[in-house]
């Protein structure tokens, strides 16, 4: 039976993304290992960027930072 966990942090995944998530995960157990469809479970996490760390600091920052420098560039 398996159990798949896919974390991603909590920016806009539409209700159809979660479905192709599912369904891709799913198909990928069918097709690589052979598993029935129906036991295989499959969570959906999301997480606030908070509480996700990268590189020593939390996403939010890196986003920040990232966008910030985004628009410096179209500035240019």
């Amino acid at each position: 039976m398996p159990y798949i966990l896919i974390q991603v942090t909590d920016e806009g995944v539409t209700r159809e993304q979660k479905e192709a998530m599912i369904a891709g995960a799913t198909e990928l157990m069918v097709n690589v290992l052979n598993k029935d469809p129906e036991s295989t479970f499959v969570v959906i996490d999301e997480v606030n960027t908070d509480n996700w760390g990268h590189g020593g600091e939390v996403v939010t920052k890196r986003r920040q930072r990232a966008a910030a420098a985004r628009a410096n560039v179209k500035q240019s």
